[in-house]
């Protein structure tokens, strides 16, 4: 009777692995290799032009990743616009006026489709853009495993819950977002480095350089000159999230940082005698360190809660479903 309890135990433990692993692993880095052959050169050229016209555009398309990940998993969800049915993410506070990079998915669909229709997921070319976006301004490359499949819905309310973490964040609500992602604190300092290319809007930086005092005294004169005091003038002014290099991916963004020059409040969070301070240090003198660990945490981001098999769909035209 005992054995054949065990076994049963045994047995509902195996399929649950068996479960478990046919939804995580069915995403691999050759998943479109007979399907669609040509669809990364056909993302990368898209995605060059972008870039090349507007260096800006590469941060963007990174953040566009983060903040679709960190909403339900890395599913297109962010890309869906408004409908009847459900409120869209793109105007949640995190993404309202500032997320970008919706007209280039855009053009990277309408080519995929062309080549293969039905075949690749808004989820997937988000993903390889955010990746040929980096590597474009000078940063890592990395294998992107694919074979995501698209949300047929959208969350506005999850998108404003602070699962995408605002820049008045505390080290502590860094690391317990993350964390709530299945990501380390590791993982959340190399994924800030992202923050060594793109700009923000004075909204975003207002209240560190007028209210915070870890912030270099002439690094926030020079801000000051773009971003008034009072809400609601030079609101969309931007500046750079890293002072020295804004368009050119390196450690540059921790060298910042260490100058109390970090440009956010969850920034200069990092490096502010707090547990990260050891770890930024790390990234500031040992650029192949933070490669390493942004390219494994860009891996791990890219494994969140994905849509497989018969889940979701492969959208035609990424601000719909089908």
């Amino acid at each position: 009777m005992a054995s054949r309890s065990i076994t049963v135990i045994v047995a509902i433990a195996f399929l649950t692995t068996l479960a478990w692993e046919s939804a995580s692993a069915q995403l691999s880095t050759n998943f479109y290799s007979k399907s669609c052959p040509k669809v990364l050169s056909t993302i990368k050229s898209v995605v060059s032009s972008a870039v090349s016209k507007e260096r800006r555009m590469g941060a963007s398309l990174l953040r566009l990743h983060f903040h679709d990940c960190f909403v339900n998993g890395c599913d297109g969800s962010i890309l869906l616009d408004d409908t009847s049915s459900f409120q869209g993410e793109k105007t949640a506070g995190p993404n309202l006026n500032s997320v970008r990079g919706f007209n280039v998915i855009d053009q990277i669909k309408s080519k995929v489709e062309s080549a293969c229709p039905g075949v690749v997921s808004c989820a997937d070319i988000v993903a390889v853009a955010a990746r040929d976006s980096v590597v474009l301004l000078g940063g890592p490359s990395w294998e992107v495993k694919l074979g995501r499949r698209d949300a047929r819905t959208a969350s506005f309310s999850l998108a404003n819950s602070g699962a995408i973490p605002p820049p008045s964040s505390s080290l502590a609500n860094l690391i317990s977002a993350y964390k709530a992602q299945g990501l380390s604190a590791r993982d959340m300092v190399a994924l800030s480095g992202g923050h060594t290319i793109g700009q923000a809007r004075c909204t975003s930086f207002r209240a560190r350089i007028y209210n915070d005092s870890n912030i270099d005294s002439s690094f926030r004169k020079t801000r000051q000159g773009k971003c008034p005091r009072a809400a609601g003038s030079g609101d969309n002014n931007l500046a750079p999230l890293d002072l020295q290099s804004p368009t050119a991916f390196d450690n540059a963004y921790f060298k910042n940082l260490i100058s109390s020059k970090g440009l956010l409040h969850s920034d200069q969070q990092l490096f502010s005698g707090g547990s990260t301070d050891s770890l930024v240090k790390t990234y500031s003198s040992n650029p192949k360190t933070f490669n390493s660990d942004f390219v494994s945490a860009m891996i791990k981001m890219g494994d969140i809660k994905p849509l497989t098999g018969s889940n979701g769909e492969i959208r035609k035209v990424c601000s719909k479903v089908n």
